[in-house]
Parts: structure tokens; sequence; C-alpha cells
């Protein structure tokens, strides 16, 4: 069967026709210029008013929205949020969002009521998918809404290494989508499952909290689950799920030592797991799934994790040149014989040296995309070093990718976002016209 909805009494899993021709995918690069919001949601009822202000923001192409009694509503846009429309009363606020609560049952309801917050997903008419955060506090209750991508991106379209591809391939061991929050890893998950649902025969099972992108039926059978809606916690689903016969194991992040453990025990046992962590690269990434462990059982992790890792892609969305666009800069570290002994080893203070020097293995440094991007024309040199780890391997004028090998089906393996991102932009600088 396919996917389940993340909440009750949700509408249907697929994104209404209006908003799926019409607002841009999250992460495909958005030309604000051309979609400015209109602000015409301050008139009507509570719920009319709510869904007015969040279907804007979808058509601006705005990846969050914040709602706070006493404030104009914020959305944010190019990472940066903007004020748009008049001051709200917290009275308002409050009945906007409680009419929004009723759509999302008992369950979470009763979590903002015990706990002072709560999280889950809802669908909108002619607005598509949203995360929502929903919290009590000084200025009374304000809503977080995420807006998710209407249907699943290939990896292409966001820009990614072509060697991410080889994700599919695996038939075990891990893979883990990392960066910081709100760097649209969201994005790529639902990119990468889309990958293994549309090319592969597999059984997927995702874990997430909550579910965000829901998956059409294609060539695999999916089994989508929410935590605190059909199960307990990620180490619970997961023990459960290898009960299954899954071939993919989605885990929407490893939070905590119990979960990972689970996770290393798929990889190791023929399941090809796909997993999220909020690490702002993957040598951080890597600490820090040994550190969730004690002292004396990190030797054994190590070893594990040198045996069970295929990729770490650590991304981070930055603005283009014409500031119209967000585009992907991808870390990428492989798994490999080098990379593997400095896990074993404990030398991940080595990883910087063997990234700049481990493009023969597919290895992409955060530098290296960001000096690509820079050499198309795409982002500024300023833009460049912000994001930069060290800034001062940024090449005035960037560095073009270099020759690149091929593997047996005949996709180079050296490239990176730049192929991608110049079908996008054409020659770096033109606009988006989807």
């Amino acid at each position: 069967m396919a996917s389940v909805d993340a909440v009750r009494g949700s509408p249907s899993a697929s994104a209404p026709a209006s908003a799926s021709a019409s607002a841009p995918r999250h992460g495909e690069g958005v030309d604000f210029t051309t979609r400015p919001p209109r602000c015409t949601w301050d008139k009507g009822g509570p719920e009319a008013r709510i869904r007015a202000l969040l279907r804007e923001a979808r058509e601006a192409g705005c990846t969050d929205v914040h709602v706070i009694g006493g404030q104009p509503a914020r959305l944010r846009r190019l990472a940066e949020l903007e004020p748009m429309g008049p001051v709200l009363e917290t009275a308002d606020v409050e009945r906007m969002l409680m009419s929004l609560l009723e759509q999302a049952g008992e369950q979470a309801t009763a979590q903002l009521h015990e706990l002072g917050y709560t999280d889950f997903a809802v669908e909108l008419p002619n607005t598509g998918r949203l995360r929502v955060n929903f919290a009590k506090g000084q200025s009374g209750l304000k809503g977080c809404f995420r807006l998710i991508v209407l249907r699943p991106p290939s990896l292409e379209a966001l820009g990614l290494p072509i060697e991410l591809h080889k994700v599919a391939q695996h038939h075990q061991g891990l893979a883990v989508v990392s960066g910081p929050s709100g760097q649209g890893k969201t994005t790529t998950m639902a990119a990468l499952v889309d990958l293994v649902n549309r090319t592969k025969p597999h059984h997927i099972i995702t874990v997430e909290d909550p579910i965000e992108v829901v998956h059409p039926i294609r060539k695999a059978v999916i089994s989508q689950r929410q935590v605190g809606l059909h199960t307990q916690s990620f180490h619970h689903a997961l023990k459960g799920a290898l009960r299954e016969d899954p071939d993919v194991i989605i885990i929407g992040e490893l939070r905590d030592r119990e979960t990972v453990e689970m996770a290393l025990q798929a990889a190791e046992t023929g399941h090809l797991v796909i997993a999220s962590m909020s690490t702002p690269s993957g040598a951080k990434t890597i600490e820090r799934l040994i550190d969730m462990f004690p002292p004396e059982d990190q030797a054994q992790v190590r070893s594990t994790l040198a045996g069970a890792l295929k990729v770490v892609v650590s991304q981070r969305l930055v603005p283009t040149a014409d500031r119209t666009k967000m585009v992907a800069a991808a870390e990428l570290i492989t798994g490999n014989v080098p990379l593997w002994s400095l896990i074993r080893e404990n030398k991940l203070f080595q990883m910087s040296s063997l990234l700049q020097r481990g493009r023969n293995y597919g290895m992409i440094s955060a530098e290296t995309s960001l000096n690509e991007l820079l050499a198309a024309g795409v982002i500024t040199e300023q833009t460049a070093r912000r994001y930069a780890d060290d800034p001062r391997m940024i090449t005035p004028g960037g560095v073009k990718v270099a020759a690149a090998k091929q593997d047996a089906s005949g996709q180079d393996l050296g490239k990176t976002a730049l192929g991608a991102v110049r079908n996008m932009f054409g020659r770096g600088r033109q606009k988006d016209e989807g």
C-alpha cells in the first residue's frame, strides 16, 4: 500500500492540482522579484485569514511563516524574515491557530495543553502540505509553519552532486543527509526516496516526526509512519521495521543513541538506511554518531560505523548573485578505505585534508562546491567566503569543474552541483521561468 496521512482528518495526501501547477518548489530556486506577496489575507474570519496567509506565502516562494501576537506576520525568504501585513492582536492569532489545530486531532491538542507546544503536519487546499509548530509563550500562542515541497524533486533539480545517485544502487549501508536547520535536508531526503521509488522495486519504510513529504506509488512499496501517531519512538519503529522485510529504511532524524544503534544494526544486516542529522559538516556528523555512545563502547562503534557508512552529504543553502534564489552548496563524503581508516583510528581531525585530496573517491569539500558555483557566476565571492568553513580556500573567480571520470553507467563522477545549476540558471544569471 501507499503512504498514510500524518494527521487524523487530514485531506488527501496528493497536493491539489492548482497548487502543484503554480507554486514553486523549495530547493529549485524561486524568483521572488516576479512573485511578491500580495498581502490580501488580512480580511475575513480567523480560519480564512490564516489559510490565505499561508497560500500567499506559498505563492511568494517563502519557506517559513511565523505568526505571533503583537507583531506582523513574518515570512522567510532568502533565509531572512520579512514582516508582512498589519500587527496581529494576540486574541486573533490564537483564534487563527486554533482553527488549524482542530484538524490535527486530539493528540496534538493534548500535547499543546500538557507540554506547551505541539508539532504536526497538515495539508490545506491550494497551499499544500505544511509542518506546523505551535508553542505557548509570553505573547500567547505562536505558530511556525514550514512549507513542504509539493512533490518530491529530483537530485538534478536540486543541483546536488551526481554521486548521490549511487545511494540508490547500494543494497545495504548507512547514508546520512546533514546540515543546519532549515537548509533543505527534508527536500534532499525526499529526492533520495523518490529516486529509489522510481528505479527500484523495493519495500521502503519511512519513520518521521511528523510525516512531511507524502510519496506516491511508483515502482516501490512505501510505508510511512509518524512518531507519536503510528509508533512510540524512532527506535521502537526501527525495531518493528526490521521484521517487515524492508529493503530501504528512512529515518527522519538520528536523535539518540538507541536510534543510532538500531540504524547501524539495520545497515549491517542487509538494509539500506537513509537518515538525517542537524550537524554542520560531514566530520561533525560522524563525530556526533560516535559521541552518542559511552566512551567504553566507542571503539566498537567506530569499527561498526566504518563498515556501514556509504555517504554523508552536508548541505547549506546560499543566495544567488542576483538574490532571487537559494541554491545548495554540498560537501560530500563517500565511503572509501582512507575514510574508514580515519574513523577506526579516531583521526577525524584529518577529514579536511582527506576532502581536499579525495576527488578521485568522489569526495567534495564545501569550499569546492562554493568555488564551482562562484566560477559559474551563480554566487558572489562575498557569499562564497561567508559560507565557507575555511574562507582562505575560496579562489577569486572560483574554480571550474575538472575533467571527470565516469562510472559504469557513463555518469560523470567528478561533477557536483555545477551542471544542474547551469541548466537551472542558463549561464549563471538567468532567472527561473517556472
